[in-house]
Protein backbone atom coordinates (compact mmCIF):
# COMPACT_ATOMS: atom_id res chain seq x y z
CA UNK A 1 0.00 0.00 0.00
CA UNK A 2 1.23 3.53 -0.73
CA UNK A 3 1.66 6.23 1.88
CA UNK A 4 0.95 9.84 0.98
CA UNK A 5 3.69 12.28 1.89
CA UNK A 6 2.71 15.93 2.23
CA UNK A 7 5.39 18.49 1.41
CA UNK A 8 5.27 22.20 0.71
CA UNK A 9 7.24 23.19 -2.39
CA UNK A 10 8.24 26.62 -3.68
CA UNK A 11 7.24 27.03 -7.33
CA UNK A 12 10.11 29.45 -7.96
CA UNK A 13 13.22 27.75 -6.58
CA UNK A 14 12.02 24.24 -5.72
CA UNK A 15 12.54 24.53 -1.95
CA UNK A 16 10.53 21.99 0.06
CA UNK A 17 9.60 21.86 3.73
CA UNK A 18 7.21 20.12 6.13
CA UNK A 19 4.97 23.15 6.74
CA UNK A 20 3.47 26.02 4.78
CA UNK A 21 5.15 29.41 4.81
CA UNK A 22 3.96 32.68 3.32
CA UNK A 23 7.49 33.54 2.17
CA UNK A 24 9.99 31.07 0.76
CA UNK A 25 13.07 30.97 3.04
CA UNK A 26 15.30 30.10 0.08
CA UNK A 27 14.45 32.68 -2.62
CA UNK A 28 12.43 35.16 -0.55
CA UNK A 29 9.40 35.19 -2.86
CA UNK A 30 5.94 35.63 -1.33
CA UNK A 31 3.01 33.31 -2.07
CA UNK A 32 5.02 30.71 -3.98
CA UNK A 33 4.92 27.87 -1.41
CA UNK A 34 2.24 25.33 -2.39
CA UNK A 35 1.14 21.99 -1.03
CA UNK A 36 2.53 18.95 -2.81
CA UNK A 37 1.25 15.43 -2.19
CA UNK A 38 3.35 12.55 -3.41
CA UNK A 39 2.40 8.89 -3.11
CA UNK A 40 5.39 6.83 -2.05
CA UNK A 41 5.20 3.01 -2.11
CA UNK A 42 6.43 1.38 1.08
CA UNK A 43 9.30 -1.05 0.64
CA UNK A 44 9.36 -4.37 2.50
CA UNK A 45 12.67 -6.03 3.22
CA UNK A 46 13.36 -9.75 3.20
CA UNK A 47 12.78 -9.92 6.96
CA UNK A 48 9.38 -8.28 6.61
CA UNK A 49 10.05 -4.91 8.22
CA UNK A 50 9.54 -1.66 6.37
CA UNK A 51 12.53 0.23 7.70
CA UNK A 52 15.82 0.78 5.98
CA UNK A 53 18.84 -1.30 6.76
CA UNK A 54 21.04 -0.12 9.64
CA UNK A 55 23.31 2.70 8.58
CA UNK A 56 21.28 3.40 5.42
CA UNK A 57 18.65 6.04 4.79
CA UNK A 58 17.58 5.13 1.25
CA UNK A 59 14.85 2.55 0.70
CA UNK A 60 15.59 1.99 -2.99
CA UNK A 61 17.89 -0.95 -3.67
CA UNK A 62 19.87 -1.81 -6.80
CA UNK A 63 17.92 -3.51 -9.58
CA UNK A 64 18.73 -5.63 -12.57
CA UNK A 65 20.27 -3.63 -15.41
CA UNK A 66 18.76 -4.44 -18.81
CA UNK A 67 20.83 -4.70 -21.96
CA UNK A 68 19.29 -1.49 -23.29
CA UNK A 69 20.24 0.45 -20.15
CA UNK A 70 23.75 -1.01 -19.87
CA UNK A 71 26.66 1.41 -19.84
CA UNK A 72 28.68 1.60 -23.06
CA UNK A 73 31.93 3.35 -24.00
CA UNK A 74 31.29 6.84 -25.33
CA UNK A 75 33.39 6.03 -28.40
CA UNK A 76 30.90 3.31 -29.41
CA UNK A 77 27.96 5.72 -29.46
CA UNK A 78 27.30 7.33 -32.84
CA UNK A 79 25.15 10.30 -33.75
CA UNK A 80 24.98 9.64 -37.48
CA UNK A 81 21.36 8.52 -37.25
CA UNK A 82 20.21 11.77 -35.60
CA UNK A 83 18.56 13.93 -38.26
CA UNK A 84 17.02 17.24 -37.29
CA UNK A 85 13.50 17.99 -38.46
CA UNK A 86 13.18 21.34 -40.29
CA UNK A 87 10.27 23.45 -39.06
CA UNK A 88 9.65 25.24 -42.35
CA UNK A 89 10.83 28.50 -40.74
CA UNK A 90 14.48 29.36 -41.25
CA UNK A 91 14.36 31.69 -38.24
CA UNK A 92 12.89 28.95 -36.02
CA UNK A 93 15.58 26.52 -37.17
CA UNK A 94 18.24 29.13 -36.44
CA UNK A 95 17.10 29.45 -32.83
CA UNK A 96 16.87 25.67 -32.33
CA UNK A 97 20.35 25.15 -33.77
CA UNK A 98 19.34 23.67 -37.14
CA UNK A 99 15.94 22.08 -36.52
CA UNK A 100 14.07 19.91 -34.03
CA UNK A 101 16.04 17.01 -32.56
CA UNK A 102 14.03 13.74 -32.43
CA UNK A 103 13.06 12.81 -28.89
CA UNK A 104 13.58 16.33 -27.55
CA UNK A 105 11.06 18.42 -25.61
CA UNK A 106 10.93 22.12 -26.51
CA UNK A 107 9.11 24.58 -24.25
CA UNK A 108 7.71 27.69 -25.99
CA UNK A 109 6.68 30.37 -23.48
CA UNK A 110 5.18 33.79 -24.01
CA UNK A 111 2.51 36.24 -22.96
CA UNK A 112 -1.16 35.64 -23.81
CA UNK A 113 -2.03 36.55 -27.40
CA UNK A 114 1.59 36.88 -28.50
CA UNK A 115 1.18 34.12 -31.12
CA UNK A 116 2.55 30.92 -29.53
CA UNK A 117 -0.27 28.68 -30.73
CA UNK A 118 -0.26 30.28 -34.18
CA UNK A 119 3.48 29.72 -34.56
CA UNK A 120 3.27 26.07 -33.53
CA UNK A 121 0.17 25.33 -35.61
CA UNK A 122 1.83 26.83 -38.67
CA UNK A 123 4.97 24.80 -37.89
CA UNK A 124 2.84 21.67 -37.66
CA UNK A 125 1.32 22.45 -41.05
CA UNK A 126 4.76 22.97 -42.60
CA UNK A 127 6.12 19.66 -41.29
CA UNK A 128 2.97 17.76 -42.28
CA UNK A 129 3.08 19.30 -45.77
CA UNK A 130 6.74 18.42 -46.20
CA UNK A 131 6.14 14.83 -45.05
CA UNK A 132 3.21 14.47 -47.43
CA UNK A 133 5.29 15.77 -50.34
CA UNK A 134 8.13 13.37 -49.54
CA UNK A 135 5.67 10.50 -49.34
CA UNK A 136 4.12 11.43 -52.70
CA UNK A 137 7.54 11.76 -54.35
CA UNK A 138 8.69 8.44 -52.88
CA UNK A 139 5.53 6.71 -54.04
CA UNK A 140 5.92 8.06 -57.57
CA UNK A 141 9.56 6.95 -57.66
CA UNK A 142 8.58 3.52 -56.36
CA UNK A 143 5.86 3.13 -59.01
CA UNK A 144 8.26 4.09 -61.81
CA UNK A 145 10.93 1.69 -60.58
CA UNK A 146 8.44 -1.15 -60.27
CA UNK A 147 7.12 -0.63 -63.80
CA UNK A 148 10.60 -0.62 -65.28
CA UNK A 149 11.61 -3.69 -63.34
CA UNK A 150 8.51 -5.69 -64.31
CA UNK A 151 9.38 -5.19 -67.98
CA UNK A 152 12.85 -6.52 -67.33
CA UNK A 153 11.45 -9.58 -65.55
CA UNK A 154 9.14 -10.44 -68.45
CA UNK A 155 11.97 -10.23 -70.96
CA UNK A 156 14.16 -12.37 -68.77
CA UNK A 157 11.47 -15.02 -68.33
CA UNK A 158 10.82 -15.11 -72.07
CA UNK A 159 14.52 -15.65 -72.75
CA UNK A 160 14.64 -18.40 -70.17
CA UNK A 161 11.72 -20.27 -71.74
CA UNK A 162 13.49 -20.39 -75.11
CA UNK A 163 16.75 -21.66 -73.60
CA UNK A 164 15.99 -25.23 -72.61
CA UNK A 165 19.62 -26.21 -72.18
CA UNK A 166 20.25 -23.50 -69.56
CA UNK A 167 19.49 -24.96 -66.14
CA UNK A 168 20.90 -21.94 -64.22
CA UNK A 169 18.42 -20.42 -61.71
CA UNK A 170 16.86 -17.18 -62.79
CA UNK A 171 18.67 -14.90 -60.34
CA UNK A 172 17.62 -11.78 -62.19
CA UNK A 173 14.01 -12.44 -61.31
CA UNK A 174 14.87 -12.86 -57.62
CA UNK A 175 16.90 -9.65 -57.49
CA UNK A 176 14.14 -7.79 -59.27
CA UNK A 177 11.53 -8.97 -56.81
CA UNK A 178 13.59 -7.83 -53.86
CA UNK A 179 14.17 -4.44 -55.44
CA UNK A 180 10.44 -4.04 -55.95
CA UNK A 181 9.87 -4.76 -52.27
CA UNK A 182 12.56 -2.31 -51.12
CA UNK A 183 11.30 0.55 -53.27
CA UNK A 184 7.84 0.41 -51.74
CA UNK A 185 7.50 3.69 -49.85
CA UNK A 186 6.21 3.77 -46.29
CA UNK A 187 3.37 6.15 -45.48
CA UNK A 188 4.51 9.46 -43.96
CA UNK A 189 4.26 9.83 -40.22
CA UNK A 190 1.56 12.29 -39.16
CA UNK A 191 1.89 15.41 -37.04
CA UNK A 192 -0.21 15.43 -33.88
CA UNK A 193 -1.57 18.68 -32.39
CA UNK A 194 -3.19 18.28 -28.94
CA UNK A 195 -5.06 21.33 -27.69
CA UNK A 196 -6.24 21.70 -24.12
CA UNK A 197 -7.47 25.25 -24.60
CA UNK A 198 -9.53 25.16 -27.81
CA UNK A 199 -12.04 22.85 -29.43
CA UNK A 200 -11.35 21.03 -32.68
CA UNK A 201 -13.54 23.46 -34.62
CA UNK A 202 -11.66 26.47 -33.23
CA UNK A 203 -8.28 24.98 -34.15
CA UNK A 204 -9.64 24.13 -37.62
CA UNK A 205 -10.73 27.74 -38.17
CA UNK A 206 -7.32 29.06 -37.20
CA UNK A 207 -5.58 26.48 -39.38
CA UNK A 208 -7.68 27.54 -42.37
CA UNK A 209 -6.80 31.19 -41.75
CA UNK A 210 -3.05 30.54 -41.73
CA UNK A 211 -3.13 27.92 -44.53
CA UNK A 212 -2.15 24.99 -42.29
CA UNK A 213 -4.88 22.52 -43.29
CA UNK A 214 -3.13 19.30 -44.26
CA UNK A 215 -4.48 15.72 -44.39
CA UNK A 216 -1.39 14.55 -42.51
CA UNK A 217 -2.09 16.88 -39.55
CA UNK A 218 -4.07 15.22 -36.76
CA UNK A 219 -6.01 17.32 -34.24
CA UNK A 220 -7.16 16.30 -30.77
CA UNK A 221 -8.77 18.26 -27.97
CA UNK A 222 -8.34 16.93 -24.44
CA UNK A 223 -7.19 18.02 -21.00
CA UNK A 224 -6.47 14.53 -19.68
CA UNK A 225 -2.79 13.57 -19.52
CA UNK A 226 -3.44 9.85 -19.94
CA UNK A 227 -5.44 10.50 -23.12
CA UNK A 228 -2.70 12.73 -24.51
CA UNK A 229 -0.04 10.11 -23.84
CA UNK A 230 -2.25 7.44 -25.41
CA UNK A 231 -2.68 9.53 -28.55
CA UNK A 232 1.08 9.93 -28.89
CA UNK A 233 1.72 6.21 -28.44
CA UNK A 234 -1.11 5.28 -30.82
CA UNK A 235 -0.19 7.58 -33.70
CA UNK A 236 3.62 7.69 -33.18
CA UNK A 237 3.80 11.07 -34.93
CA UNK A 238 6.80 12.78 -36.46
CA UNK A 239 6.05 15.70 -34.16
CA UNK A 240 3.68 16.15 -31.21
CA UNK A 241 2.49 19.58 -30.04
CA UNK A 242 0.80 19.99 -26.65
CA UNK A 243 -0.99 23.27 -26.01
CA UNK A 244 -0.48 23.80 -23.16
CA UNK A 245 1.34 22.46 -20.07
CA UNK A 246 -0.90 24.43 -17.70
CA UNK A 247 -4.19 23.03 -19.08
CA UNK A 248 -3.35 19.31 -19.11
CA UNK A 249 -4.31 17.49 -15.88
CA UNK A 250 -3.23 14.11 -14.51
CA UNK A 251 -5.83 12.15 -12.55
CA UNK A 252 -3.11 10.30 -10.60
CA UNK A 253 -1.85 13.30 -8.63
CA UNK A 254 -3.58 15.96 -6.59
CA UNK A 255 -3.61 19.65 -7.38
CA UNK A 256 -5.45 22.08 -9.60
CA UNK A 257 -4.80 22.62 -13.28
CA UNK A 258 -1.69 24.74 -13.75
CA UNK A 259 -0.41 24.12 -10.23
CA UNK A 260 3.15 23.11 -9.47
CA UNK A 261 2.25 19.47 -8.87
CA UNK A 262 0.26 19.09 -12.08
CA UNK A 263 2.76 20.96 -14.28
CA UNK A 264 5.64 18.85 -12.95
CA UNK A 265 3.74 15.61 -13.56
CA UNK A 266 2.67 16.64 -17.07
CA UNK A 267 6.20 17.64 -18.05
CA UNK A 268 7.75 14.47 -16.61
CA UNK A 269 5.25 12.19 -18.38
CA UNK A 270 5.68 13.92 -21.73
CA UNK A 271 9.47 13.82 -21.44
CA UNK A 272 9.44 10.09 -20.65
CA UNK A 273 7.17 9.39 -23.63
CA UNK A 274 9.25 11.54 -25.98
CA UNK A 275 12.49 9.80 -25.03
CA UNK A 276 10.99 6.32 -25.18
CA UNK A 277 9.28 6.72 -28.56
CA UNK A 278 11.87 9.12 -30.02
CA UNK A 279 9.09 11.61 -30.77
CA UNK A 280 9.85 15.34 -30.48
CA UNK A 281 7.36 17.33 -28.41
CA UNK A 282 6.69 21.06 -28.60
CA UNK A 283 5.14 22.19 -25.33
CA UNK A 284 3.41 25.56 -24.87
CA UNK A 285 3.98 27.29 -21.54
CA UNK A 286 2.21 30.24 -19.94
CA UNK A 287 3.99 33.12 -18.20
CA UNK A 288 3.22 35.03 -15.02
CA UNK A 289 2.71 38.76 -14.58
CA UNK A 290 6.44 39.40 -14.23
CA UNK A 291 7.21 37.48 -17.43
CA UNK A 292 8.59 34.28 -15.89
CA UNK A 293 7.33 30.85 -16.94
CA UNK A 294 4.35 29.72 -14.86
CA UNK A 295 4.87 26.60 -12.78
CA UNK A 296 7.81 25.21 -10.85
CA UNK A 297 11.34 26.16 -11.77
CA UNK A 298 12.09 22.49 -12.32
CA UNK A 299 9.98 22.63 -15.50
CA UNK A 300 12.76 24.59 -17.23
CA UNK A 301 15.35 22.15 -15.93
CA UNK A 302 13.49 19.08 -17.18
CA UNK A 303 12.94 20.10 -20.81
CA UNK A 304 15.71 20.19 -23.42
CA UNK A 305 15.02 23.61 -24.97
CA UNK A 306 13.35 26.71 -23.51
CA UNK A 307 12.33 29.47 -25.95
CA UNK A 308 10.76 32.83 -25.14
CA UNK A 309 8.37 34.27 -27.72
CA UNK A 310 8.41 38.03 -27.18
CA UNK A 311 6.91 41.07 -28.77
CA UNK A 312 4.94 44.24 -28.26
CA UNK A 313 1.18 43.94 -28.63
CA UNK A 314 1.18 47.33 -30.36
CA UNK A 315 3.49 46.15 -33.16
CA UNK A 316 3.61 43.13 -35.45
CA UNK A 317 7.23 42.27 -34.69
CA UNK A 318 7.83 39.04 -32.77
CA UNK A 319 11.18 37.76 -31.46
CA UNK A 320 11.96 34.14 -30.57
CA UNK A 321 14.90 33.70 -28.19
CA UNK A 322 16.50 30.52 -26.88
CA UNK A 323 16.96 30.75 -23.11
CA UNK A 324 18.20 27.15 -22.81
CA UNK A 325 19.28 24.81 -25.58
CA UNK A 326 21.02 21.46 -25.11
CA UNK A 327 21.51 21.03 -28.85
CA UNK A 328 22.56 24.49 -30.02
CA UNK A 329 23.49 28.05 -29.07
CA UNK A 330 21.50 30.18 -26.66
CA UNK A 331 22.43 33.55 -28.15
CA UNK A 332 20.38 33.28 -31.34
CA UNK A 333 17.21 35.21 -32.04
CA UNK A 334 14.55 34.71 -34.70
CA UNK A 335 12.45 37.54 -36.12
CA UNK A 336 8.83 37.08 -37.21
CA UNK A 337 6.05 39.31 -38.47
CA UNK A 338 2.52 38.78 -37.16
CA UNK A 339 -0.32 39.36 -39.62
CA UNK A 340 -3.88 38.28 -40.20
CA UNK A 341 -2.71 35.40 -42.40
CA UNK A 342 -0.42 34.02 -39.70
CA UNK A 343 3.24 34.42 -38.87
CA UNK A 344 5.90 35.15 -41.46
CA UNK A 345 9.62 34.99 -40.83
CA UNK A 346 11.73 38.09 -41.38
CA UNK A 347 15.08 37.02 -42.80
CA UNK A 348 16.49 40.56 -42.85
CA UNK A 349 14.91 42.66 -40.09
CA UNK A 350 17.30 45.58 -40.59
CA UNK A 351 14.73 47.76 -42.32
CA UNK A 352 12.15 47.34 -39.55
CA UNK A 353 13.93 49.65 -37.12
CA UNK A 354 14.81 52.46 -39.53
CA UNK A 355 12.53 55.23 -40.75
CA UNK A 356 12.47 56.39 -44.37
CA UNK A 357 12.62 60.08 -43.49
CA UNK A 358 15.49 61.88 -45.13
CA UNK A 359 15.91 59.55 -48.13
CA UNK A 360 13.42 60.40 -50.87
CA UNK A 361 9.92 61.80 -51.02
CA UNK A 362 6.95 60.76 -53.16
CA UNK A 363 8.50 62.41 -56.23
CA UNK A 364 11.81 60.61 -55.78
CA UNK A 365 13.77 63.70 -54.73
CA UNK A 366 16.06 63.59 -51.71
CA UNK A 367 14.70 65.17 -48.55
CA UNK A 368 16.96 66.67 -45.87
CA UNK A 369 17.57 64.75 -42.63
CA UNK A 370 15.65 65.65 -39.50
CA UNK A 371 17.30 66.82 -36.30
CA UNK A 372 17.06 64.66 -33.21
CA UNK A 373 17.72 61.26 -34.86
CA UNK A 374 20.79 59.03 -34.87
CA UNK A 375 21.35 55.39 -35.84
CA UNK A 376 23.31 52.83 -33.85
CA UNK A 377 23.82 49.07 -34.13
CA UNK A 378 23.03 46.56 -31.39
CA UNK A 379 23.79 42.86 -31.06
CA UNK A 380 21.01 40.36 -30.60
CA UNK A 381 22.63 36.94 -30.58
CA UNK A 382 24.84 36.61 -33.64
CA UNK A 383 22.78 39.20 -35.49
CA UNK A 384 23.53 42.91 -35.66
CA UNK A 385 20.45 45.12 -35.87
CA UNK A 386 20.25 48.86 -36.64
CA UNK A 387 18.29 50.93 -34.14
CA UNK A 388 17.21 54.48 -34.88
CA UNK A 389 17.00 56.68 -31.80
CA UNK A 390 14.70 59.70 -31.98
CA UNK A 391 14.61 62.49 -29.42
CA UNK A 392 12.62 65.66 -28.79
CA UNK A 393 13.78 68.48 -26.51
CA UNK A 394 11.34 71.15 -25.34
CA UNK A 395 11.31 73.85 -22.69
CA UNK A 396 9.74 72.63 -19.46
CA UNK A 397 7.01 74.50 -17.59
CA UNK A 398 7.03 72.02 -14.72
CA UNK A 399 9.06 72.29 -11.51
CA UNK A 400 10.55 68.89 -12.34
CA UNK A 401 11.32 68.41 -16.04
CA UNK A 402 9.71 65.39 -17.62
CA UNK A 403 11.63 62.37 -18.96
CA UNK A 404 9.52 60.14 -21.24
CA UNK A 405 11.20 57.20 -22.96
CA UNK A 406 10.20 54.23 -25.09
CA UNK A 407 12.65 51.40 -25.77
CA UNK A 408 15.36 53.15 -23.72
CA UNK A 409 16.28 52.84 -20.04
CA UNK A 410 15.01 55.83 -18.04
CA UNK A 411 17.91 55.77 -15.57
CA UNK A 412 20.35 55.67 -18.45
CA UNK A 413 18.81 58.83 -19.92
CA UNK A 414 19.24 60.67 -16.61
CA UNK A 415 22.91 59.70 -16.44
CA UNK A 416 23.63 60.57 -20.09
CA UNK A 417 21.93 63.95 -19.67
CA UNK A 418 24.27 64.78 -16.80
CA UNK A 419 27.33 63.60 -18.76
CA UNK A 420 26.22 65.63 -21.79
CA UNK A 421 25.99 68.75 -19.61
CA UNK A 422 29.30 68.23 -17.85
CA UNK A 423 31.51 67.01 -20.71
CA UNK A 424 29.59 67.97 -23.86
CA UNK A 425 28.67 71.51 -22.77
CA UNK A 426 24.99 70.94 -23.73
CA UNK A 427 22.65 71.84 -20.87
CA UNK A 428 19.37 69.87 -20.95
CA UNK A 429 18.78 69.63 -17.21
CA UNK A 430 15.84 72.07 -17.31
CA UNK A 431 14.23 70.69 -20.48
CA UNK A 432 11.59 68.03 -21.09
CA UNK A 433 13.19 65.09 -22.87
CA UNK A 434 11.39 62.54 -25.02
CA UNK A 435 13.44 59.63 -26.36
CA UNK A 436 12.07 56.73 -28.39
CA UNK A 437 13.07 54.04 -30.87
CA UNK A 438 11.45 52.90 -34.11
CA UNK A 439 9.06 49.92 -34.39
CA UNK A 440 9.51 48.69 -30.84
CA UNK A 441 13.29 48.27 -31.03
CA UNK A 442 15.30 48.23 -27.81
CA UNK A 443 18.27 50.53 -27.29
CA UNK A 444 19.15 49.39 -23.77
CA UNK A 445 22.61 48.09 -24.61
CA UNK A 446 25.49 50.33 -23.37
CA UNK A 447 26.73 50.50 -26.97
CA UNK A 448 23.73 52.75 -27.73
CA UNK A 449 24.90 55.54 -25.39
CA UNK A 450 26.71 57.52 -28.06
CA UNK A 451 23.72 57.50 -30.43
CA UNK A 452 21.35 58.59 -27.64
CA UNK A 453 23.61 61.49 -26.66
CA UNK A 454 24.04 62.47 -30.31
CA UNK A 455 20.27 62.48 -30.86
CA UNK A 456 19.71 64.65 -27.76
CA UNK A 457 22.42 67.11 -28.80
CA UNK A 458 21.07 67.22 -32.33
CA UNK A 459 17.56 68.02 -31.09
CA UNK A 460 18.82 70.65 -28.64
CA UNK A 461 20.98 72.48 -31.21
CA UNK A 462 18.67 71.83 -34.20
CA UNK A 463 21.57 70.36 -36.13
CA UNK A 464 20.56 67.25 -38.11
CA UNK A 465 22.89 64.26 -38.42
CA UNK A 466 23.57 62.82 -41.86
CA UNK A 467 21.53 59.73 -42.67
CA UNK A 468 24.68 57.88 -43.68
CA UNK A 469 26.35 58.41 -40.29
CA UNK A 470 26.01 56.01 -37.37
CA UNK A 471 27.39 56.17 -33.82
CA UNK A 472 28.41 53.18 -31.70
CA UNK A 473 29.97 53.36 -28.25
CA UNK A 474 29.50 53.37 -24.49
CA UNK A 475 29.90 56.61 -22.55
CA UNK A 476 31.36 56.65 -19.06
CA UNK A 477 30.74 59.22 -16.32
CA UNK A 478 34.10 60.80 -17.13
CA UNK A 479 33.01 61.55 -20.69
CA UNK A 480 35.18 58.83 -22.25
CA UNK A 481 33.89 56.74 -25.17
CA UNK A 482 34.50 53.13 -24.22
CA UNK A 483 34.86 50.08 -26.51
CA UNK A 484 31.96 47.73 -27.16
CA UNK A 485 32.05 43.98 -27.92
CA UNK A 486 32.11 42.62 -31.46
CA UNK A 487 32.40 46.01 -33.09
CA UNK A 488 33.51 44.56 -36.42
CA UNK A 489 30.17 42.75 -36.88
CA UNK A 490 28.32 46.01 -36.32
CA UNK A 491 30.50 47.92 -38.77
CA UNK A 492 30.09 45.33 -41.53
CA UNK A 493 26.32 45.44 -41.11
CA UNK A 494 26.45 49.25 -41.29
CA UNK A 495 28.39 49.09 -44.55
CA UNK A 496 25.94 46.56 -45.96
CA UNK A 497 23.03 48.92 -45.27
CA UNK A 498 24.72 51.84 -47.05
CA UNK A 499 26.23 53.81 -44.16
CA UNK A 500 29.42 55.64 -45.13
CA UNK A 501 30.60 57.06 -41.78
CA UNK A 502 30.82 55.39 -38.38
CA UNK A 503 31.90 57.16 -35.17
CA UNK A 504 33.29 54.51 -32.82
CA UNK A 505 35.54 54.22 -29.75
CA UNK A 506 39.26 53.47 -30.16
CA UNK A 507 39.80 50.07 -31.81
CA UNK A 508 42.08 47.49 -30.26
CA UNK A 509 42.66 46.03 -33.71
CA UNK A 510 42.34 47.96 -36.93
CA UNK A 511 39.26 47.03 -38.94
CA UNK A 512 39.05 47.64 -42.67
CA UNK A 513 35.46 47.73 -43.90
CA UNK A 514 35.17 48.63 -47.61
CA UNK A 515 32.98 51.67 -48.24
CA UNK A 516 32.87 52.73 -44.57
CA UNK A 517 34.89 55.62 -43.11
CA UNK A 518 35.58 54.70 -39.48
CA UNK A 519 36.30 57.65 -37.15
CA UNK A 520 37.82 56.77 -33.78
CA UNK A 521 37.13 59.13 -30.88
CA UNK A 522 38.22 59.16 -27.25
CA UNK A 523 35.90 61.70 -25.63
CA UNK A 524 32.29 62.76 -25.93
CA UNK A 525 33.22 66.21 -27.24
CA UNK A 526 35.32 64.68 -30.02
CA UNK A 527 32.46 62.34 -30.88
CA UNK A 528 29.95 65.19 -31.27
CA UNK A 529 32.37 67.12 -33.48
CA UNK A 530 32.94 64.05 -35.64
CA UNK A 531 29.24 63.34 -36.00
CA UNK A 532 28.44 66.86 -37.19
CA UNK A 533 31.51 67.58 -39.31
CA UNK A 534 32.88 64.15 -40.22
CA UNK A 535 36.31 64.87 -38.71
CA UNK A 536 37.59 65.44 -35.22
CA UNK A 537 38.48 69.06 -34.62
Amino acid sequence: MAKTSVQYVCSECGWSGPKWLGRCPECGQWGTVEEFREARPTATTATGNRTAAPGRTARTTAGVVSAQAAARPITDITTDTVTRIPTGFGEFDRVLGGGIVPGSVVLIAGEPGIGKSTLLLETAGNIARAAQQRGTAGKAASTGASTTTRGHVTTRDHATDHTAADNTPNTATNVTASSITNTTSTPPRPVLYISGEESLAQVRLRAARINAVEPNLLLASTTDLATALGLIEQTKPALAIVDSAQTIVSQDVDGISGGSTQVREVASALIDTAKRLDVPVLLVGHVTKDGSIAGPRTLEHLVDVVCQFEGDSQTALRMLRAVKNRFGPTDEVGCFDMSGEGIEEVNDPSGLFLSSTGVTDANGTATPPVEGTCVTFTLDGHRSLPIEVQSLVTSSVLPTPRRAVNGVDTNRIAMLTAVLYRHGKVNLLANDLYVSTIAGGLAKEPACDLAIVAALASAAKSRPIARTTCAIGEISLTGQVRPVPRLEYRLREAARLGFTTAVVPPLRKKVNVPGLHVIEVNTLKDALDAIWSGTVK
